[in-house]
Protein backbone atom coordinates (compact mmCIF):
# COMPACT_ATOMS: atom_id res chain seq x y z
CA UNK A 1 0.00 0.00 0.00
CA UNK A 2 1.33 3.58 -1.06
CA UNK A 3 1.23 6.09 1.47
CA UNK A 4 0.63 9.57 0.54
CA UNK A 5 0.65 12.36 3.05
CA UNK A 6 -2.47 15.10 1.69
CA UNK A 7 -0.56 18.17 3.27
CA UNK A 8 2.87 18.54 4.40
CA UNK A 9 4.45 22.70 4.73
CA UNK A 10 7.79 23.14 3.65
CA UNK A 11 8.99 26.90 3.90
CA UNK A 12 12.29 28.84 3.85
CA UNK A 13 13.60 31.31 6.65
CA UNK A 14 12.85 35.04 6.17
CA UNK A 15 15.70 36.77 4.65
CA UNK A 16 16.03 40.16 2.28
CA UNK A 17 16.11 38.18 -0.76
CA UNK A 18 13.05 35.95 0.24
CA UNK A 19 11.29 38.40 2.64
CA UNK A 20 7.82 36.57 4.92
CA UNK A 21 5.08 39.39 5.00
CA UNK A 22 4.41 41.17 8.26
CA UNK A 23 1.91 38.50 9.41
CA UNK A 24 3.95 35.73 8.63
CA UNK A 25 5.53 35.92 11.55
CA UNK A 26 2.38 35.35 14.20
CA UNK A 27 1.37 32.39 12.17
CA UNK A 28 4.31 30.17 11.27
CA UNK A 29 4.50 26.83 12.89
CA UNK A 30 7.38 27.45 15.33
CA UNK A 31 10.28 27.18 12.95
CA UNK A 32 13.04 28.99 11.06
CA UNK A 33 12.67 27.26 8.04
CA UNK A 34 11.39 23.61 7.35
CA UNK A 35 13.26 21.81 4.13
CA UNK A 36 13.01 19.29 2.19
CA UNK A 37 15.80 17.09 2.87
CA UNK A 38 14.42 17.29 6.70
CA UNK A 39 10.82 16.31 5.50
CA UNK A 40 12.34 12.99 3.16
CA UNK A 41 13.87 11.97 6.51
CA UNK A 42 10.70 12.24 8.51
CA UNK A 43 8.73 10.55 5.64
CA UNK A 44 11.28 7.49 5.56
CA UNK A 45 11.44 7.24 9.45
CA UNK A 46 7.39 7.31 9.08
CA UNK A 47 7.29 5.00 6.37
CA UNK A 48 5.14 7.50 4.02
CA UNK A 49 5.77 7.35 0.37
CA UNK A 50 5.27 10.46 -0.84
CA UNK A 51 3.47 14.04 0.22
CA UNK A 52 1.27 16.84 -1.38
CA UNK A 53 3.05 19.76 -0.68
CA UNK A 54 1.47 23.39 0.55
CA UNK A 55 2.95 26.09 0.66
CA UNK A 56 2.17 27.80 3.71
CA UNK A 57 0.76 31.16 3.83
CA UNK A 58 3.31 32.54 6.27
CA UNK A 59 5.70 32.75 2.99
CA UNK A 60 3.10 35.08 1.27
CA UNK A 61 1.59 33.97 -1.82
CA UNK A 62 4.96 32.24 -3.36
CA UNK A 63 5.56 28.56 -4.20
CA UNK A 64 9.26 28.41 -5.71
CA UNK A 65 10.53 25.82 -2.56
CA UNK A 66 7.51 23.49 -3.17
CA UNK A 67 7.98 23.58 -6.63
CA UNK A 68 11.37 22.94 -6.70
CA UNK A 69 11.08 20.17 -3.81
CA UNK A 70 9.04 18.06 -6.42
CA UNK A 71 10.35 19.07 -9.82
CA UNK A 72 13.60 17.46 -8.02
CA UNK A 73 11.93 14.74 -6.34
CA UNK A 74 8.76 13.84 -8.80
CA UNK A 75 7.93 10.35 -7.55
CA UNK A 76 7.77 12.01 -3.70
CA UNK A 77 6.05 15.18 -4.07
CA UNK A 78 3.86 17.43 -6.09
CA UNK A 79 1.95 20.82 -5.23
CA UNK A 80 -1.04 22.13 -4.32
CA UNK A 81 -0.06 25.93 -5.24
CA UNK A 82 -0.74 29.73 -4.05
CA UNK A 83 -1.79 32.93 -5.74
CA UNK A 84 -3.75 35.80 -4.53
CA UNK A 85 -7.31 35.71 -4.84
CA UNK A 86 -8.14 39.19 -4.69
CA UNK A 87 -6.29 39.86 -7.63
CA UNK A 88 -8.55 39.10 -10.35
CA UNK A 89 -5.95 39.67 -13.26
CA UNK A 90 -4.50 36.33 -11.74
CA UNK A 91 -7.40 34.70 -14.11
CA UNK A 92 -4.34 34.46 -16.93
CA UNK A 93 -2.45 32.24 -15.01
CA UNK A 94 -4.96 29.59 -14.73
CA UNK A 95 -4.93 28.26 -18.55
CA UNK A 96 -1.64 26.91 -17.60
CA UNK A 97 -1.67 26.17 -14.07
CA UNK A 98 -1.54 22.51 -14.21
CA UNK A 99 1.00 22.52 -16.39
CA UNK A 100 4.14 23.45 -14.39
CA UNK A 101 5.78 20.66 -13.70
CA UNK A 102 4.89 19.15 -10.16
CA UNK A 103 2.04 21.41 -9.80
CA UNK A 104 -1.80 19.71 -9.70
CA UNK A 105 -3.88 22.36 -8.24
CA UNK A 106 -4.52 25.43 -5.63
CA UNK A 107 -4.82 25.74 -2.06
CA UNK A 108 -7.03 28.41 -1.08
CA UNK A 109 -7.12 29.90 2.37
CA UNK A 110 -9.90 32.19 4.12
CA UNK A 111 -8.74 31.83 7.75
CA UNK A 112 -7.29 34.80 9.06
CA UNK A 113 -7.32 38.66 9.12
CA UNK A 114 -9.31 40.43 6.01
CA UNK A 115 -9.54 36.85 4.02
CA UNK A 116 -11.70 35.43 6.92
CA UNK A 117 -14.50 37.94 4.80
CA UNK A 118 -13.61 36.65 1.42
CA UNK A 119 -16.19 34.12 0.81
CA UNK A 120 -18.91 35.86 2.29
CA UNK A 121 -18.01 39.35 0.16
CA UNK A 122 -17.66 37.49 -3.22
CA UNK A 123 -13.78 38.15 -3.42
CA UNK A 124 -12.69 34.87 -5.06
CA UNK A 125 -16.13 34.15 -6.82
CA UNK A 126 -13.96 34.58 -10.31
CA UNK A 127 -11.89 31.46 -9.04
CA UNK A 128 -14.49 29.14 -9.03
CA UNK A 129 -15.67 29.39 -12.82
CA UNK A 130 -12.52 29.36 -13.91
CA UNK A 131 -11.11 26.70 -12.03
CA UNK A 132 -14.25 24.58 -13.16
CA UNK A 133 -13.30 25.29 -16.74
CA UNK A 134 -9.31 24.63 -16.54
CA UNK A 135 -10.31 21.60 -14.33
CA UNK A 136 -8.06 22.59 -11.43
CA UNK A 137 -8.68 21.08 -8.07
CA UNK A 138 -8.89 23.55 -5.28
CA UNK A 139 -7.76 22.48 -1.37
CA UNK A 140 -9.97 25.19 0.71
CA UNK A 141 -9.02 26.26 4.53
CA UNK A 142 -12.09 27.89 5.35
CA UNK A 143 -12.90 26.86 9.13
CA UNK A 144 -16.48 27.76 10.01
CA UNK A 145 -17.58 28.32 6.58
CA UNK A 146 -19.52 25.60 5.73
CA UNK A 147 -22.10 26.79 3.87
CA UNK A 148 -20.12 28.82 1.43
CA UNK A 149 -18.45 25.90 0.46
CA UNK A 150 -22.27 24.37 -0.23
CA UNK A 151 -22.74 27.12 -2.07
CA UNK A 152 -19.50 27.00 -4.13
CA UNK A 153 -19.56 23.33 -5.01
CA UNK A 154 -23.44 23.27 -5.97
CA UNK A 155 -23.26 26.13 -8.44
CA UNK A 156 -19.93 24.52 -10.16
CA UNK A 157 -20.43 20.99 -9.90
CA UNK A 158 -17.20 19.94 -12.18
CA UNK A 159 -15.05 21.67 -9.60
CA UNK A 160 -13.09 19.19 -7.13
CA UNK A 161 -13.14 20.49 -3.92
CA UNK A 162 -10.98 19.18 -0.55
CA UNK A 163 -11.82 20.45 2.52
CA UNK A 164 -8.95 21.04 4.99
CA UNK A 165 -8.86 19.11 8.06
CA UNK A 166 -12.43 18.43 8.37
CA UNK A 167 -13.19 21.99 8.39
CA UNK A 168 -12.15 21.96 12.21
CA UNK A 169 -10.68 25.28 13.51
CA UNK A 170 -7.57 24.57 14.88
CA UNK A 171 -8.44 26.61 18.41
CA UNK A 172 -10.94 23.90 19.67
CA UNK A 173 -10.05 20.57 20.92
CA UNK A 174 -12.25 17.31 22.20
CA UNK A 175 -15.91 17.67 21.81
CA UNK A 176 -15.57 21.34 21.25
CA UNK A 177 -14.78 19.98 17.52
CA UNK A 178 -18.00 17.96 16.94
CA UNK A 179 -20.07 21.04 15.86
CA UNK A 180 -18.07 22.08 13.31
CA UNK A 181 -17.28 18.23 12.28
CA UNK A 182 -21.31 17.48 11.86
CA UNK A 183 -21.37 21.03 9.15
CA UNK A 184 -18.65 19.58 6.96
CA UNK A 185 -19.85 15.90 7.09
CA UNK A 186 -23.34 17.45 6.07
CA UNK A 187 -21.25 18.23 2.85
CA UNK A 188 -20.90 14.18 1.89
CA UNK A 189 -24.12 14.44 -0.31
CA UNK A 190 -22.00 16.70 -2.76
CA UNK A 191 -20.10 14.20 -4.80
CA UNK A 192 -17.86 17.26 -5.90
CA UNK A 193 -16.28 17.24 -2.25
CA UNK A 194 -14.25 15.75 -0.91
CA UNK A 195 -12.40 15.83 2.68
CA UNK A 196 -9.04 15.49 4.31
CA UNK A 197 -8.67 13.61 7.99
CA UNK A 198 -5.07 15.91 8.41
CA UNK A 199 -4.32 17.82 11.44
CA UNK A 200 -6.65 15.28 13.59
CA UNK A 201 -3.99 14.64 16.37
CA UNK A 202 -3.78 18.67 16.99
CA UNK A 203 -7.39 18.98 17.87
CA UNK A 204 -7.31 16.95 20.97
CA UNK A 205 -6.06 16.55 23.90
CA UNK A 206 -5.75 12.97 24.42
CA UNK A 207 -2.57 10.67 23.52
CA UNK A 208 -2.23 7.67 20.86
CA UNK A 209 -3.97 5.92 20.23
CA UNK A 210 -6.41 8.38 20.20
CA UNK A 211 -9.62 6.63 20.80
CA UNK A 212 -11.95 10.02 20.21
CA UNK A 213 -10.01 10.41 17.22
CA UNK A 214 -11.02 7.28 16.12
CA UNK A 215 -14.96 7.83 16.32
CA UNK A 216 -14.38 10.77 14.44
CA UNK A 217 -12.66 8.86 11.49
CA UNK A 218 -15.46 5.99 11.61
CA UNK A 219 -18.56 8.94 10.87
CA UNK A 220 -16.10 10.77 7.96
CA UNK A 221 -15.67 7.53 6.72
CA UNK A 222 -19.60 6.50 7.15
CA UNK A 223 -20.60 10.28 5.42
CA UNK A 224 -18.08 10.65 2.40
CA UNK A 225 -16.94 6.63 1.71
CA UNK A 226 -13.27 5.74 1.80
CA UNK A 227 -12.69 7.44 -2.01
CA UNK A 228 -13.32 10.82 -0.54
CA UNK A 229 -11.68 10.97 2.75
CA UNK A 230 -7.65 11.42 2.68
CA UNK A 231 -5.04 11.27 5.16
CA UNK A 232 -2.67 13.59 6.32
CA UNK A 233 -0.46 14.69 8.61
CA UNK A 234 0.43 18.80 8.63
CA UNK A 235 3.75 17.31 9.51
CA UNK A 236 5.06 20.98 11.05
CA UNK A 237 2.59 21.15 13.68
CA UNK A 238 1.85 17.28 14.06
CA UNK A 239 1.05 16.93 18.12
CA UNK A 240 2.15 13.43 18.21
CA UNK A 241 4.74 11.65 15.96
CA UNK A 242 4.75 11.28 12.67
CA UNK A 243 4.57 7.15 13.21
CA UNK A 244 2.21 7.51 15.49
CA UNK A 245 0.05 9.31 12.81
CA UNK A 246 0.25 7.20 10.02
CA UNK A 247 -0.42 3.95 12.63
CA UNK A 248 -3.42 5.49 14.01
CA UNK A 249 -5.09 4.32 10.78
CA UNK A 250 -2.73 1.47 9.74
CA UNK A 251 -2.95 -0.24 13.35
CA UNK A 252 -5.59 1.25 15.07
CA UNK A 253 -9.07 1.56 12.61
CA UNK A 254 -10.30 -2.60 12.58
CA UNK A 255 -13.82 -1.02 11.29
CA UNK A 256 -11.53 -0.16 7.86
CA UNK A 257 -11.06 -2.74 5.46
CA UNK A 258 -7.76 -3.27 3.35
CA UNK A 259 -9.44 -1.55 0.40
CA UNK A 260 -10.53 0.91 2.49
CA UNK A 261 -6.98 1.74 3.46
CA UNK A 262 -5.72 1.90 0.12
CA UNK A 263 -8.29 4.80 -0.69
CA UNK A 264 -7.71 6.92 2.23
CA UNK A 265 -4.16 6.19 2.80
CA UNK A 266 -3.08 7.45 -0.86
CA UNK A 267 -4.94 5.92 -3.48
CA UNK A 268 -7.90 8.95 -2.94
CA UNK A 269 -5.90 11.86 -3.35
CA UNK A 270 -3.38 10.53 -6.60
CA UNK A 271 -7.18 10.05 -7.72
CA UNK A 272 -8.77 12.94 -6.91
CA UNK A 273 -5.84 15.42 -7.63
CA UNK A 274 -4.86 13.40 -11.13
CA UNK A 275 -1.35 12.44 -10.08
CA UNK A 276 -0.05 9.78 -11.74
CA UNK A 277 3.29 8.93 -9.91
CA UNK A 278 4.29 5.82 -12.37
Amino acid sequence: MRIVDSQIHIWGAHTPERPWPRFGFEHNHGADDYLTPHVLALMDSAGVDAAILVPPAWEGDRNDLCLAAAQKHPHRFAVMGRMDVSDRSNTKLLATWRQTPGMLGLRVTFSRGRTVHWLEEGTADWLWPEAEQWNIPLMIWAPGQTPHLRRIATDYPRLRLVVDHLGIPSDLRDHEILHPLRETLGLADLPNVAVKVSALPSVVTEAFPFPFLQSVVRDTVSAFGPSRVFWGSDLSRLACTYREAVQLFTHELGFLTDSDLEWIMGKGIESWLGWDRG
